[in-house]
């Protein structure tokens, strides 16, 4: 029987009558939810008055439109359009009526309210534009917001890196959760540039007219190009006009009206606006200095490019990012700089081609089918088909028990989007409380149960496990000293699950349990997540993440940048960690406290440490953080799996260990060194010799193979759906042999 196709509502809090940015998003990911395989239905806030964005739809096999005004689907409906709470009502409506799997919104006060909508909740797809851009613009009210909005969605879909970045900074609930979705840019067949600079030059313009848009000073650009002798003509496009302030709206308009050699062809269809623009030279996207600070990217200057033209636009670390830092068409701030930019241009038109190849470049990685393939990406991500062995008739009914279930959240809510999976969750608030009838009631109504942690939670389990129930235990390296795996029978557990060779290993000799019971599935990696692109010189930035306690040695992470320092100033330690006075465990006895201040006393103390190290806050931010560094330290006395390595290799990174005992069991003995000065020479001669790219290639695909969060998740379905107990796995040869 073939998978139906996942039921996506489409809303943007835009009006589809005005051409702008947001209506064409609208138009834009209504195609590429379509292209990518979904039943798509596209709410309209607004009554239709033109169809220049909305005909084109009614082509689209798998689009339908949803009009509240034409049929009559509300009460009250203002002129201007749906408000929020109006459109919110009408989407929760709908989706009572027939569920729909994903609801994608765009609108900050909409996504809002749609977020304290619980029939909605974890089937948002949000797409997140209209937030504040910097740390101080950001209050307490609006991480609130965005907080509640993140933790409803299922995903935030994010325009660029950067955007990603800074809301994952500030507001812990969207790591996870953020994705990148950058604009859709979909040009009619056959429409492009002829790649020509024609006598007289034509400038295009299309979108909105407004003040920081500066399309008011553009309209003096072909008297500033005769200037300087080059005949120019601006063809402006688009009949939006901000009515504020008033005295600018008008002379706005009489500008477009009576401008000489200014072109003004009022609104169209975006495929007009497009054919129309491809008769042009230059593409325009000029900005006030006020809007470079902006961390979304203008779709016009990817359909612009993407009709081959070369665009002239202001210089931004978002526009060198896409085009290069030496892209030869970023203009100045004022409207001279912009005409000798384009003059520049027309003269030389060995610069032109580069610049038109470069914007065309840039587009292409935005195309209709790259937006499809992304999305299905993320489609196979949040509606994954069963597993093999499940019936979604007769779900397998599994519970999750356990104190601290941190490590394994993520794991749990793939369970529980599984088809044929029914997941609840036994949340004990400590080690020795939880409440005994939830428990009991639990335990009699489950086929499988997963104890996270093997403490009271499973000798509780096991006591009241049925002959045709199984029992998974997950083992840690902090209850393997402890009393409960010797209070624990063992033959009422299925499978102990430990997460390195080595410590299965381990348990094993010091419990005396049978081999074939203790199994090995290996911690995940989020792969996906953590492949972003390095900042600049990440390379000679080292990395640890958490210090405490002592045995983590942050002294020989110290060894190691004080040695590289000395070969290269350019090398310096990030430490992203709390501080050992944080937990209290730690900080009350004598030695660890002791331990500390010597350190912390020796970075103060030593001027190549004291300017080399940075301290940064802990926080589950670690795939915006890893962008910036280029090795991950493992300096421990021991670990039972360490994921930060791992992490980094994963992130484009190189891992770097010191061999505390199994750590050959994890990792290839090629990134494992014998001290500290042995691990600072290797670093160095990889970089200095041009290496780091190569060796990072080769730590991703060890990594990522093995570790890679589809992998891992496999395995666990395996292990709970079909008793399936997984082989030993590893990257490290040791332990494959």
């Amino acid at each position: 029987m073939s998978t139906p196709s996942p039921r996506a509502l489409l809303y943007g809090d835009v009006d589809l009558n005005i051409i702008d940015g947001s209506a064409i998003w609208a138009q834009s990911m209504a195609q590429a939810l379509a292209a990518a395989g979904c039943e798509v239905t596209l709410l309209l806030k607004a009554p239709v008055r033109t169809d220049r964005l909305v005909a084109p739809l009614a082509d689209v096999p798998g689009i339908r439109l949803l009009r509240p005004y034409e049929d009559d689907l509300l009460p009250d409906r203002g002129p201007r359009g749906l408000t929020p709470e109006q459109a919110v009502e009408l989407i929760t409506r709908q989706h009572e009526r027939r569920p729909f799997d994903l609801v994608v919104v765009r609108g900050r006060r909409l996504a809002g309210l749609a977020a304290q909508e619980e029939a909605l909740a974890g089937r948002l797809w949000t797409y997140l534009t209209d937030f504040p851009h910097s740390v101080g613009e950001l209050s307490a009210t609006s991480t609130a917001e965005l907080t509640e909005i993140a933790l409803a969605s299922r995903f935030l879909l994010c325009q660029t890196e950067e955007l990603r970045a800074f809301l994952e900074s500030s507001v812990p609930a969207a790591c996870g959760r953020s994705v990148l979705f950058p604009p859709v840019v979909v040009v009619p067949e056959g429409v492009e540039a002829d790649g020509q600079v024609h006598a007289r030059t034509r400038i295009a313009y299309t979108g909105k007219f407004a003040p920081r848009w500066n399309t008011l000073e553009m309209t003096e650009l072909p008297e500033r190009l005769a200037q300087l002798g080059v005949d120019a003509e601006m063809v402006m496009i688009g009949d939006k006009i901000h009515a504020e302030p008033a005295d600018w709206s008008k002379r706005m308009r009489r500008a477009l009206e009576s401008t000489e050699h200014v072109d003004w062809r009022g609104g169209m269809a975006r495929a007009d606006a497009l054919r129309q623009s491809a008769d042009c030279d230059f593409g325009l996207s000029w900005r006030d200095p006020s809007m470079d600070a902006s961390l979304e990217l203008s779709t016009k200057v990817l359909e612009l490019g993407a009709l081959g033209l070369p665009v002239v636009l202001n210089r931004t670390p978002m526009h060198e990012a896409l085009l290069g830092a030496d892209y030869p068409l970023f203009a100045g701030s004022d409207i001279g700089s912009v005409a000798e930019v384009v003059a520049r241009a027309y003269a030389d038109r060995d610069l032109y081609a580069r610049a038109a190849g470069r914007c065309r470049d840039a587009a292409s990685a935005h195309a209709l089918e790259r937006a499809a393939e992304r999305l299905r990406g993320y489609l196979s991500e949040a509606l994954p088909g069963a597993p093999d062995g499940a019936d979604p008739e007769r779900p397998l009914k599994v519970v999750v028990a356990g104190h601290d279930l941190k490590f394994f959240t993520r794991l749990a809510e793939y369970l529980d989007a599984l088809p044929g999976l029914d997941v609840r969750i036994d949340q004990w608030e400590g080690l020795n409380a939880h409440d005994q009838y939830r428990s009991r009631e639990l335990a009699g109504w489950a086929d499988v149960v997963i104890c996270e942690w093997c403490g009271p939670n499973a000798l509780f389990y096991a006591k009241w496990k049925r002959p045709d129930q199984r029992l998974i235990v997950r083992l840690h390296r902090f209850e393997l000293y402890a009393e409960w795996p010797r209070k624990l029978d063992i033959g009422k557990v299925d499978a102990v699950v430990c997460v390195s060779p080595h410590y299965a290993e381990l348990t094993r000799e010091i419990t005396g349990w049978p081999s074939d019971k203790v199994v090995v599935v290996p911690n995940w990696v989020d792969d996906v997540q953590l492949a972003r692109p390095k900042l600049a010189g990440a390379e000679y930035s080292l990395g640890m993440i958490g210090i405490a306690p002592s045995r983590k040695r942050l002294d020989r992470g110290l060894d190691v940048v004080s040695e590289l320092r000395r070969m290269d100033p350019r090398y310096t330690l990030s430490v992203k960690t709390k501080q050992p006075w944080e937990y209290w465990w730690i900080w009350n006895r004598p030695e660890e406290r002791s331990y500390f201040e010597r350190v912390y006393r020796r970075i103060q103390r030593d001027e190549k440490l004291a300017s080399g190290v940075v301290f940064d806050p802990f926080g589950p931010d670690v795939a915006t953080w890893l962008r910036r560094v280029g090795f991950m330290l493992s300096t421990s006395d021991d670990e039972s799996f360490h994921l930060a390595p791992a992490e980094c290799a994963a992130s484009g990174g190189v891992p770097a260990l010191l061999p505390w005992p199994g750590a050959d069991t994890i990792y290839d003995p090629h990134w494992i060194h014998d001290d500290a000065v042995a691990m600072a020479e290797a670093i160095h001669a990889t970089v200095s010799e041009g290496r780091f790219h190569a060796e990072a290639e080769r730590a991703r695909a060890e990594v990522t193979g093995v570790y890679g969060l589809d992998r891992v998740r496999s395995l666990w379905s395996d292990l709970v759906v079909r008793g399936k107990v997984p082989e030993d796995v590893s990257a490290a040869p040791a332990a494959r042999s």
